[in-house]
């Protein structure tokens, strides 16, 4: 009888980002793992296989697709009440014990995680994406560096059709990951899951990786957001969000900080849930440390005003919003304030 991980590995095409290093080995370059795959075998992911001699990638299908706010990614300084379509696929490289979509990231780590692989082509999702009114397509759910070459294929096409793209992931990237996807990519959603390596190592990675993709975007002029979820007793720290925040804005304080809600779930609810009280404190300590836009988010409405965009020039409200909706907005595609004249950092326009 066939596994689960054959099924999936029916749905693969040879990929781009490995290299040969005899005739049984690969390496594999598209996280920061970079795992050695003996002829056979997988990488830690468990999606990215070594058959001949050549990686063999997730592609031709999706777990899930539908179309959702941008704010819901969330995108605060992208298109505000604009629509996303997003898709996932399978897997992922690190394994958090308080995953909130593990059902499709621990796929083949963890044997209560299934969801059936929906066969579609490239052409088929932008056709849809298109169809329903979406102007920016967003690989998520899963881990989407594990499958890139499934994105980028689809992201070529986006392109062509005047749309947006991007990724909403949890950074663990390598160089060449981004030189590959960087010319199909806009947008870029890092999830910084604190500024601890130890704890990183926990959720099967590293911290410097992380941050050397959140510069190397920057760098690249890929639009960058970075989302932490506070979790209490595990990032929530003065010391730690500190040295965080310090971080972001040492890169640039124009890049938006979404400091969000933690609630039990998973393999880790011992845990209590973040209170507002909590997120607020972060806020503060996200704005102590110079950067400009910083958000709360999985509580609407319990934790002040800081769900909208502000002017850091005159302070005028310039995008009010109650949770993923779009109360009020006064900013132009231009991304210019009414009032002052300043100018708002973001991606406003349509391409």
């Amino acid at each position: 009888m066939a596994t689960w991980a054959d099924i999936l590995e029916q749905h693969t095409a040879d990929g781009v980002l490995f290299e040969k290093l005899d005739q049984a080995r690969v390496r594999c370059a598209a996280c920061a793992h970079r795992c050695v795959i003996s002829d056979g075998e997988s990488g830690i992911c468990r999606f990215r296989i070594n058959r001949g001699g050549t990686l063999r990638v997730p592609f031709g299908y999706v777990s899930g697709a539908q179309c959702d706010p941008i704010e819901k990614k969330p995108f605060f300084h992208v298109r505000p009440g604009s629509m996303a379509f997003s898709f996932g696929m399978l897997g992922c490289n690190l394994h958090c014990g308080y995953c909130q979509n593990w059902a499709t990231s621990q796929t083949l780590q963890d044997p209560h995680a299934y969801a059936p692989p929906q066969l579609v082509s490239a052409d088929k999702l932008v056709k849809l994406a298109c169809d329903e009114g979406a102007g920016i397509i967003v690989s998520t759910y899963n881990e989407p560096i594990i499958t890139a070459e499934w994105g980028a294929a689809i992201f070529k096409m986006a392109k062509a059709a005047g749309r947006m793209t991007g990724f909403v992931s949890n950074g663990y990237a390598t160089t060449e990951l981004l030189q590959y996807i960087g010319p199909y990519l806009d947008l870029f959603k890092v999830d910084l899951k604190g500024f601890n390596d130890a704890n990183y190592r926990q959720l099967g990675g590293r911290l410097q990786p992380v941050l050397d993709t959140i510069r190397s975007l920057h760098g690249m002029g890929i639009w960058v957001e970075v989302v932490t979820l506070l979790i209490p007793g595990f990032n929530d720290s003065h010391e730690e969000l500190t040295k965080l925040t310090e971080f972001l804005s040492g890169v640039s304080p124009d890049i938006p900080w979404h400091v969000t809600a933690f609630h039990a779930d998973y393999r880790m609810e011992d845990r209590r849930n973040t209170r507002p009280e909590d997120l607020l404190k972060a806020a503060k300590i996200g704005k102590e440390s110079g950067l400009r836009y910083v958000y709360t988010g999985n509580l609407p409405g319990r934790a002040g005003a800081s769900e909208s965009t502000f002017c850091p020039g005159c302070g005028e409200v310039l995008v009010e919003r109650y949770g993923y909706r779009i109360l009020k907005n006064k900013l132009g595609p231009d991304g210019i304030c009414p009032s002052c004249a300043s100018s708002i950092p973001g991606r406003w326009k349509a391409n």
